[in-house]
């Protein structure tokens, strides 16, 4: 599938990527606390997850390069547009929290 040179395809993994990721390190550090591994205490409010957010949507930077590399510009675009409104969801969320 990252062989399609389509909008569509860009647009579906972009989104998908960062969702998947976001799910699993909030998983991961659900069982690190409950472990005893991680702690939340000293941190602000909704720390962790704002945090894990962006790393999530970092990720779409190495699907980006990899577009970028193979020299499909129509799905980069599509990672680009789907950052873009994971962006905007993320500040929607968390920038009320922020200011």
């Amino acid at each position: 599938m990252l062989n399609k040179n389509l909008l569509l395809v860009g647009l579906l993994i972009g989104l998908m990527l960062p969702s998947l990721l976001y799910v699993i390190l909030l998983n991961l550090f659900s069982l690190l606390e409950i472990k005893g591994a991680a702690s939340t205490t000293g941190l602000s409010q909704n720390f962790r997850e704002r945090t894990l957010a962006i790393v999530a949507l970092a990720s779409n930077l190495w699907l980006m390069n990899t577009y970028h590399r193979r020299r499909q510009e129509l799905s980069m675009r599509g990672v680009v547009v789907a950052t873009t409104i994971l962006a905007l969801i993320w500040l929607y969320t968390f920038g009320t929290k922020l200011f």
